[in-house]
């Protein structure tokens, strides 16, 4: 038997002993009478049934109403940010529903419990602090536009996806499909990487003996090339920026291109890999740590 159904069973034993104590207890003492446990032990079947009926019937319409959210898949990041957070706006409303109208079908007076709403709220709000302020921040989250679904951000030195806002949670996925579940309070110092271009960047290192100029006479038509070949990613033609560093090897230089920020490190790889060979096809070939030893 599982450590799990174990404890499940301790569970029952023990509210079964706590029941069979209390009971002759409240008897003893007249808590409650005999006439009272009849009346909490009869059960109206039409009741039951008007419950089932109910419970499944919000079941049903709720569980419709996120289907057919779920439908669209609109590129505006701003409507899929608004879809996503109705959907989860809905699974409260559908227990909140579920809690009235069950009372209301028992017999329960809710305009007693509406009455009592100030108190029943004054206690909640001290037990659940961080629940309201994950709902409120979320919502300024959501109205301020601060990061929507699809945007990709970066907080805490994660970096990924946003791929679902919930009234109480973001989930950000990144690049290898983990998810980062995040309270909207916790949101804080957020990095959104999306508003605008992104910039992939490329240093290659050239020998010293090089004829720099004769190189960068045919970089700009290397650079056309690789745009042409790459339109897919590379949002304008890649740029060269000069030398770099002197480093220990090699003269490095420098190119970025405009990216989208989804595409910033295949980016990278492209303006490596076309380089490379883009410079071995002018003669350059580039250089690798060497070792001169010499001998007396």
């Amino acid at each position: 038997m599982r450590n799990g159904n174990k404890s499940r069973i301790v569970r029952l034993i023990l509210c079964a002993v706590i029941l069979a104590i209390l009971i002759p207890m409240g008897l003893f003492t007249k808590l409650f009478s005999a006439e009272d446990l009849k009346n909490i032990t009869r059960f109206d079947f039409s009741v039951i049934a008007k419950l089932l009926v109910m419970i499944f019937a919000v079941i049903a319409v709720e569980t419709l109403i996120v289907f057919l959210l779920g439908i669209p898949n609109p590129k505006n990041h701003r409507v899929r940010s608004v879809l996503s957070i109705v959907s989860s706006i809905m699974k409260y409303v559908a227990a909140i529903v579920i809690l009235c109208w069950g009372l209301s079908i028992i017999g329960v007076n809710i305009s007693t419990i509406v009455a009592s709403v100030g108190i029943v709220a004054l206690i909640v709000g001290f037990s659940a602090e961080s629940l309201i302020s994950d709902v409120v921040t979320g919502a300024f989250m959501i109205f301020e536009n601060q990061y929507n679904v699809g945007d990709i951000v970066e907080v805490d030195g994660f970096r990924g996806t946003v791929s679902n806002i919930g009234i109480r949670t973001t989930c950000i996925t990144d690049t290898g499909d983990n998810v980062k579940i995040v309270n909207n309070s916790a949101m804080k110092n957020i990095l959104n990487r999306s508003d605008k271009l992104s910039r992939s960047v490329s240093d290659i290192g050239i020998p010293y003996e090089t004829d720099l100029e004769k190189l960068e006479e045919g970089i700009p038509g290397l650079l056309q090339t690789m745009y042409e070949n790459h339109k897919d990613v590379m949002k304008s033609v890649p740029r060269y920026l000069g030398v770099q560093e002197l480093a220990d090897s090699a003269v490095v230089l420098r190119f970025v291109v405009d990216v989208d920020e989804k595409d910033i490190f295949s980016g990278a790889r492209l303006l490596n890999h076309d380089l490379l060979l883009g410079f071995r096809q002018l003669g350059v070939e580039c250089p690798f740590p060497q070792v001169d030893v010499h001998n007396k």
